[in-house]
């Protein structure tokens, strides 16, 4: 029987690979285990030209660093009280205007008195009537002429003419709308002829000094900020102003995971207005830190950022950093030795522990 010439290159084939994993060599991607890992670029420059592979390095010094956090948010105004009627009644005269500037205790809004005046009047003539009964039955009653029990009735009607008369000049009293705070009345308000029901608005008044900026920090930034810290605040109109933290948030929104905060700024000149997008921009403590070239950034076999440097002896070695920041003219990261010797060219061709040859500052490289 003639066999095909496909099938003896199929056995072979097969022998050599079963060969080839008895012998337990294996490479994957191109770098072997133990004895048949492929060199590093460094290590083969080393081995070609009998030299130290040569890295660019700078040393590097930890400064100190003012981080600002930002938080975005809009301004609250300190109050916003809606003046409410307690009654019922047709508005007769409104002495304030939108926009206007009022004082606590300024009137608002005037009501139609009605027979409220009449039964003012009313209840004050039975209060003096309660009065001379409860006189005339005092003093029979010492004498002997009354029981004590008559005495105690004409008291109890005395009390009871007093709280009338009280009802009757509180209700005269609530056709008068006064504002409760220092502020400004928003519009819109009631207008004369309209009748008011109770319950109804007749004004708001707004008080936007001081003006508050709010916002929420992220739980891993809370315990940076404390009370009475400094703030300076930008709003999306352009202007910016100074505060300082007035209060924190003692529980977290169990949604977002965030604190609510409040920055306190003076409004005497009502620049800030209420429900403006603002920016709080809070200087946290000073820390040490470096400020480095983002190119400079590797990953370590683990996948973990840093930066490799030369330490002792001329040995590759690679720090983990922290990222904390970014400006125009580089990144501050954190986890770093007060001074360390960075590589800043050269450091994706070797690896940690390799004998290098360190060139500082600006020197020429050749490999």
């Amino acid at each position: 029987m003639r066999i095909k010439f496909s099938y003896i290159l199929a056995a072979g084939l097969a022998a050599g690979i079963g060969a080839w994993m008895y012998s337990g060599t294996m490479v994957i991607g191109g770098v072997g285990d133990g004895e048949n890992a492929a060199p590093s670029p460094a290590q083969r420059v080393a081995q070609a030209t009998d030299k130290l592979f040569k890295v660019q390095v700078v040393a590097l010094t930890a400064q100190e660093r003012q981080a600002v956090l930002e938080v975005r948010g809009r301004t609250e105004a300190e109050a916003k009280v809606a003046v409410r009627s307690h009654i019922t009644d047709d508005v007769v005269d409104r002495p304030a205007r939108e926009g206007a500037r009022v004082a606590a205790g300024d009137i608002l809004c005037v009501l139609d008195r009605g027979a409220r005046e009449s039964r003012v009047l009313e209840a004050k003539a039975a209060v003096a009537e309660a009065e001379m009964l409860k006189e005339a039955a005092t003093q029979l009653s010492s004498k002997g002429f009354t029981a004590e029990t008559r005495v105690m009735t004409v008291q109890a009607q005395h009390d009871a003419a007093k709280a009338r008369l009280e009802e009757a000049e509180r209700a005269l009293r609530q056709t008068v709308i006064r504002s409760p705070i220092d502020g400004v009345i928003e519009s819109p308000m009631a207008e004369i002829g309209a009748q008011l029901d109770k319950g109804s608005i007749c004004a708001t008044v707004v008080n936007s000094d001081p003006m508050i900026a709010i916002g929420d920090v992220s739980e891993l930034n809370i315990a940076q900020i404390s009370l009475n810290m400094p703030a300076e605040v930008v709003l999306v109109t352009g202007e910016t102003l100074d505060g300082h933290v007035r209060y924190i948030s003692p529980s977290a929104n169990p949604d977002t995971r965030t604190f609510r905060i409040e920055v306190e700024i003076p409004n005497e000149d009502g620049v800030a207005r209420d429900g403006v997008t603002a920016v709080s921009r809070l200087p946290l403590p000073v820390e040490k830190a470096h400020k480095i070239s983002p190119a400079i950034l590797t990953l370590n076999d683990t996948g973990q950022v840093g930066i490799r440097g030369v330490g002792e002896d001329n040995v590759t070695v690679f720090y983990p950093v922290t990222v904390l920041g970014g400006e125009q003219d580089g990144m501050w990261v954190g986890g770093l030795p007060e001074t360390v010797n960075a590589i800043v060219v050269g450091q994706e061709y070797v690896s940690d522990g390799v004998l290098v040859d360190p060139v500082f500052e600006t020197a020429e490289i050749s490999q």
